[in-house]
């Protein structure tokens, strides 16, 4: 075989793995985005309420990050491939279990237990295989390219939702997810494992405090639009008198904290730590976990907001909504594959805090641009930048935390990387959710209180009422309430132009927040090294197998 001809088969062996790590990628993050265009219609076949579906999705991000970082430990013991593949079935019989779930409890346990378990073991699995099948200058778009992958999937979910929905049924889309997992475990054997690691003991009691460390973070987070954060909501409960968002926050740190304490006694008597806490010592690593925490926190942000004003101020189908947000997808998988490609020397803290100021710049065009006459047009620039700047950041991040290590140590690495992107998805979807609710309700209550159409008694009762939070209502929905309510046109006419402008408020707050964390990753960016990274040991690791 002519040497041209041996090169072609490498090189489609080695595409043929970033496909599938890529696909991996892509279906872990689907599920969060998919349904949620969906929630009403999953709530109705399966007999349960808009919140229980709320809850299990829920559920499916707590389960991800409480076993997130003994995910990454079973891969270094039984090898990569091994933890991906057992992780793909335990997520297609989840895909499965979900797609003929009769009730809320069947779907929790395949939606959120048996997916969110699977996602568990695969997301650490997936850093770990492309530091092993890719050598160190090829690892920076292997990378690129798969965490463009689960942006892009972020990005197209509402549109794959919406679609089953209003022709198929939310069902065929876990049908279609037990059909890519099949496809993923066939090309998997393609892909080149480093031997398990003869690992004496697991370390159970760090895997439980984390879980409980880490979940109890996360659900406090998750339902702080619920409950508050400090002072309870209406309705909401409470222990002496403070939100159990605060108290599920300070018990998740403290108990983080000992298992902190606990993997510290572990490494010091040379036994087998859950993850070595020396690893937060190294400068790179540590910063690069920063930088997936504030890329995270700022996306999910934006993912929150952006579909909001699309669906509910302009009133758009879930379809339409998914094809304004295309344009992202566009521009992040050219600057996530792009960049390493053309740019393979780029220093990555400049590429990161050119990506920051482009992500900053896009939430700053749509802050200016959003008014209460705006229509569906004004996201498209902005999409555009954020797509640049999400693409850059994935183009640079996952090889910068995993070159800070010797490749043995990318399972763990990979599961500390997924659950800072985990928190920082969580507490930017509470805090975007948060700001834009206090701000809409201090923008509505004011808005009413103004207006000379408004009597006094309805102001009044409207303070009361609405004191935990105002709901973030179309016109049509809420010119509904108001004609159920048998009001006056006057007070209909008042009330509907006090939302409109306390909409825009509530958004333009979550953006403006969200712009400033952007702008300040680009000076936490200092940690990420200026020179591209190579691999930490010897000789470049193994590419895919031919076969």
């Amino acid at each position: 075989m002519s040497d041209g001809a041996t090169a072609r088969r490498a090189g489609a062996a080695v595409g043929g793995v970033l496909l599938t790590l890529a696909a991996g990628q892509f279906l872990m993050t689907l599920d969060s985005s998919v349904m949620n265009v969906a929630i009403a219609t999953v709530a109705r076949d399966v007999g349960t309420t808009v919140t229980g579906v709320q809850a299990a999705i829920t559920f499916y991000t707590l389960v991800m990050a409480m076993f997130m970082v003994a995910g990454g430990k079973i891969g270094t013991m039984i090898g990569r491939r091994r933890a991906f593949a057992v992780g793909c079935v335990i997520y297609g019989l989840g895909s499965l279990t979900t797609a003929l779930a009769p009730n809320l409890t069947v779907l929790v346990l395949g939606w959120s237990v048996l997916e969110g378990l699977g996602a568990a073991l695969i997301l650490p699995a997936i850093v770990a295989l492309v530091a092993g099948n890719f050598p160190a200058e090829g690892r920076p778009r292997a990378y690129g390219l798969v965490m463009g992958a689960g942006a892009v999937a972020v990005a197209v979910g509402p549109l794959i939702g919406g679609v089953a929905a209003t022709y198929f049924s939310w069902r065929w889309v876990f049908v279609g997810e037990v059909l890519v997992v099949v496809a993923i475990l066939a090309l998997a054997r393609r892909m080149q494992d480093t031997p398990a690691e003869n690992t004496r003991t697991f370390d159970a009691l760090g895997a439980a405090l984390a879980a409980v460390g880490l979940g109890a973070v996360v659900l406090g987070i998750l339902r702080s639009a619920e409950w508050g954060w400090v002072a309870p909501k209406p309705g909401a409960p409470s222990l002496f008198g403070v939100s159990p968002t605060l108290w599920l926050v300070l018990v998740g740190a403290l108990v983080t904290w000992a298992f902190f304490e606990h993997e510290s006694r572990l490494e010091a008597a040379g036994a087998e730590p859950l993850v070595a806490p020396s690893l937060f010592g190294n400068r790179q690593m540590a910063g690069g976990l920063v930088m997936f925490f504030v890329l995270y926190l700022v996306q999910a942000g934006v993912f929150f907001t952006i579909p909001l004003f699309l669906s509910v101020s302009l009133g758009l189908s879930a379809i339409d909504t998914g094809v304004r947000i295309l344009p992202l997808s566009v521009t992040l998988l050219i600057a996530a594959v792009g960049i390493p490609r053309f740019l393979p020397d780029a220093s990555p803290r400049r590429v990161v805090r050119l990506g920051l100021l482009a992500m900053f710049l896009g939430i700053v065009v749509l802050l200016v641009a959003i008014d209460p006459d705006a229509d569906a047009r004004i996201v498209t620039v902005p999409l555009l930048l954020l797509g640049l700047g999400i693409g850059a950041l994935a183009s640079q991040l996952g090889a910068v935390t995993v070159s800070a290590v010797p490749d043995e140590q990318s399972p763990q690495v990979g599961g500390l990387q997924n659950t800072a992107t985990n928190l920082g998805a969580a507490v930017g979807t509470a805090l975007a959710g948060s700001l834009l609710i206090t701000a809409l309700t201090t923008s509505f209550l004011q808005g009413v209180q103004d207006n000379p159409a408004v009597p006094e008694q309805v102001t009044t009762a409207a303070t009361v009422q609405l004191a935990g939070g105002v709901p973030f209502l179309s016109d049509l929905d809420l010119q509904d309430a108001l004609t159920t309510a048998q009001a006056a046109p006057e007070v209909t006419r008042a009330v509907l132009e006090a939302n409109r402008q306390a909409r825009v408020d509530g958004l333009r707050t979550a953006l403006a927040v969200l712009s400033l964390i952007a702008l300040l990753g680009v000076v936490v960016a200092r940690r990420v090294p200026e020179r591209p990274p190579r691999s930490t040991v010897g000789t470049s690791p193994p590419v895919a197998e031919e076969s």
